[in-house]
């Protein structure tokens, strides 16, 4: 019963330590990446860190959004698409700004760029590694 016992903890740790990082599956391996931890989500694991980056990022873009001015006065609207990293030390780097005017591009690059520096950097194969995100910004007038 004993040996049972054992061979069943050691297959439920092996399980589980192969899911945290990716899985071997014949001569493929797969890695998974873990996305950064916004401070305040260090409680979470798994999809949870995700869901709760994804929350928090959103919060932080509806929180911080300033419509330009000139812009506004223009009735500029457009879709803002920017595209970083979370790098490896956890800070935002900016990779491609596109869509909308150059005013509408500044502000939703602003608003990226005040991002916080992340709890803990995203996490590949157990490493810090940049993590990619392309987020679109809607700018509406309502005029």
């Amino acid at each position: 019963m004993k040996n049972v016992l054992f061979i069943l903890c050691l297959v439920v740790t092996t399980m589980g330590f192969s899911q945290e990082w990716g899985s071997v599956n014949r001569n493929k391996v797969t890695m998974k990446e873990v996305a950064p931890i916004w401070p305040g989500c260090e409680g979470k694991s798994g999809s949870g860190i995700d869901a709760c980056f994804k929350q928090k990022l959103a919060q932080h873009i509806g929180k911080n959004f300033k419509y330009p001015a000139d812009a506004y006065k223009k009735n500029e609207q457009g879709r803002v698409v920017v595209e970083f990293f979370v790098n490896e030390q956890g800070l935002v780097d900016i990779k491609r700004v596109s869509g909308g005017s150059p005013l509408l591009q500044k502000e939703a690059k602003r608003n990226i760029m005040a991002m916080p520096k992340m709890a803990k950097p995203g996490m590949m194969a157990g490493k810090p590694r940049a993590i990619k995100y392309t987020v679109p910004i809607t700018f509406k007038t309502g005029k």
